[in-house]
Order: C-alpha cells, then sequence, then structure tokens
C-alpha cells in the first residue's frame, strides 16, 4: 500500500497540470501555433510541407514533385523466396540482376524486369509448345485514324517477334482499318462493336465484349492473348517472357506509391470498391492477360461488376480499370510486368527504367474523345 501511495503522488506531482490545462484548452486558452517552441514549429511545417507535396503529386502529377517519389524504396525480394521462383518461359529467373527493385511480389509470382530473363530461353520454349499468340485492341471512334496503324506496324516489328499471332481489331468502322502486309504466321481480324455514346462505355463495354470473343473464334486460335489500349506503340522487343496464366502490368505513374495514396475506388456502393487495408499495387488496364481461361473470369468479373454497379447508379472512378484492380486483389495475378513493359514518357527519367517495351501516345482526348 505504501509503494502504491508513493507512486500515485509522483504521478500526481508530474500530471497535476493536466486537468488546468485541458480546461484551458476548452476554454480557448490552449497555446497557439505561433507561440509552439521553435523546433515543434520547425517539424508541424515540415509536416505541413509534406502532406501538400504528396495532395500535389496525387492531384496534378506535377513532374517537379513527381521526381521525389524516386526516393520511396520500393521493396526488395527476399532472398529465401529467390530460389523457388521459376518462371515457365524462362527458368530460374536472375533477380540479383537488379537489385534495386522489387523482383518478387509477396504471394511469390515473379515481377519481370530487363535483365532479369533470357530472352531466347523464352523464344525457344514458345516455339517448343507450338504457342499461338493473341492480341486485342478497340480502336472505336477517332481512336481508329489517330492510333491504330502506328499501333499495328510497331506490333509487327517487336510483339512475340517469330511467334503465330492473331490480332484481334474491335472497331465500329471495319471498313477504315488500314491494310497491314504481316509476317508468316500472323493474321488480322476485324470485329465489329458498336459505338457508345460516351467514352467511358466505350472504355467498360470492352470487358463483356472480350468474354464473348474469348468464349468464340478467338479463344479456339489462341493459347494466351494480350488485351492492350490503341494509344500506344510499342519500342522494343515484347516477348514470351511476358505469357503466364494471368499476368498484370504495374501502372507507370502509381508503383512506387505507398498502398494509402493508390487510386483504387473507394465507394463502398461499388463492386470495384476496396478498403484502406486492401490492395497489393496499382494495375494498368492499358495492357493485361494470361490463358484463355483465366483472361474469361477476370473479363466475366468486370463485366459483372460494372452491371452492378450501373443497377446501383453508381460508376467507378477509373472505369474498368477500377474492376480490373479489384480482380487481381481477389486472384492474384501469376506474373507481373514492371513498369518498363508499358512506360509513359510525361514521367521523366527514371534509373530503373533500362528498356521500355511500350510508350504511351500522347493523350490528345479533346480530339478523340469529342
Amino acid at each position: 500500500m505504501a509503494l502504491g501511495a508513493e507512486w500515485g503522488l509522483r504521478w500526481l506531482r508530474s500530471h497535476g497540470g493536466y486537468r488546468k490545462q485541458e480546461g484551458q484548452r476548452q476554454r480557448g486558452q490552449g497555446t497557439p501555433i505561433w507561440a509552439l517552441p521553435r523546433a515543434k514549429k520547425r517539424l508541424l511545417w515540415q509536416l505541413l510541407l509534406t502532406a501538400f507535396g504528396f495532395l500535389g503529386l496525387y492531384l496534378y502529377g506535377l513532374r517537379s514533385l513527381r521526381s521525389l517519389e524516386v526516393f520511396i524504396p520500393m521493396g526488395i525480394c527476399p532472398r529465401a523466396t529467390m530460389p523457388l521462383l521459376r518462371d515457365n518461359f524462362t527458368g530460374v529467373l536472375q533477380h540479383w540482376a537488379r537489385p534495386e527493385v522489387l523482383t518478387c511480389t509477396s504471394w511469390a509470382a515473379p515481377i519481370i524486369w530487363d535483365g532479369t530473363f533470357d530472352p531466347q530461353i523464352a523464344e525457344q520454349e514458345a516455339r517448343r509448345q507450338n504457342l499461338t499468340i493473341g492480341l486485342t485492341v478497340f480502336a472505336v471512334g477517332r481512336y481508329l485514324e489517330k492510333y491504330l496503324e502506328h499501333f499495328l506496324d510497331s506490333a509487327e516489328q517487336h510483339f512475340m517477334v517469330g511467334q503465330s499471332v492473331v490480332y484481334y481489331v474491335f472497331t465500329d468502322r471495319p471498313e477504315a482499318v488500314p491494310y497491314m502486309t504481316l509476317g508468316q504466321g500472323r493474321v488480322l481480324r476485324v470485329e465489329r462493336v458498336q459505338q457508345e455514346n460516351r467514352w467511358q462505355d466505350v472504355s467498360m463495354a470492352r470487358m463483356r465484349t472480350l468474354h464473348e470473343a474469348l468464349g468464340g473464334q478467338l479463344g479456339q486460335e489462341a493459347d494466351y492473348v494480350f488485351c492492350l489500349d490503341v494509344d500506344q506503340h510499342f519500342t522494343s522487343n515484347f516477348g514470351p517472357e511476358t505469357l503466364a496464366d494471368l499476368v498484370a502490368q504495374l501502372h507507370a505513374w502509381h508503383y512506387h506509391w505507398p498502398r494509402w495514396l493508390l487510386p483504387y475506388e473507394r465507394d463502398k456502393r461499388s463492386a470495384a470498391a476496396l478498403s484502406f487495408g486492401e490492395g497489393d499495387f496499382y494495375y494498368h488496364a492499358a495492357l493485361f492477360g494470361g490463358s484463355v481461361a483465366a483472361l474469361r473470369k477476370l473479363t466475366a468479373h468486370c463485366a459483372l461488376g460494372q452491371q452492378l454497379d450501373r443497377e446501383r447508379g453508381v460508376e467507378a472512378i477509373w472505369h474498368d480499370e477500377s474492376h480490373l484492380n479489384k480482380f487481381f486483389w481477389l486472384y492474384k495475378p501469376t506474373k507481373v510486368l514492371s513498369p518498363e513493359f508499358c512506360w509513359d514518357l510525361k514521367i521523366g527519367w527514371r534509373t530503373e527504367i533500362h528498356t521500355p517495351r511500350l510508350l504511351w501516345e500522347p493523350k490528345e482526348y479533346t480530339l478523340v474523345r469529342n
């Protein structure tokens, strides 16, 4: 009892002013910001400037602010995991070749960076399996004239060179698709789709269209399929090292960001919603792929989610991309492509980006969306 009383007296002496201070704060007599000690004021300003900096980065993507994101660590692949990671097309991946970047996920899927694989082994394995790779692209409205020909021409130079390829162009004007001279074992098919009233509806309708196509001729012709946006072009070899059952692409604008800053759908009414404790990476809907069966599951999930949103009167913030990210949270990709495979030059120079495979075209939205 004596020991307890002594401890109580010490506590009252050290905290005796608490109630008095609390009463002052309740009466508006607390210490104002300008009266804080200099060290505390400096810390407060640093916190405020950091918060505003991240806010500007998040909202506006200013290059001067974005240059700071290179200091956000990506993490490293645990040494215990590295020997376990094998790729169907490249064998054992060379994670030690890229120690400055994250080369695996927490569920032991590889993240493919330049230098971590042998492209010749991948090409030989794809030919040994006698694979046909599908490449789908939507060119609706003015996107057709603006981007399609450059996209297809660059694909002929760099996409799955030496492999059997079937291109599927979905458009509202099949007669306007440019004539292309294709390499041996490469075929171009054109499918008519309906023009939508809004560009958002064009974007969201593709999941339903892809699901139907994968259940038809495309699914019978191709072993693996990649689904790409048309407003980009290939600049370097995009080969079988990218193939897997379910392939996701790290978004070039978000791969350094902490999870709480990623632009997931947060409206709980939406089928695409993720809470602040959910999500792994932010994936880009401009490039995803996989086996026919896996993509059938992906497109069915996203199409259903969009239908549920329409019935509830809501629309995900990034449309089909929001639903894609929800799917990849629930069903983890078996391979993740680094930002090198789909890069935007507007971001600026990055030491970890060695060889971009796809580059974004300038986004002339006022021209192509009106």
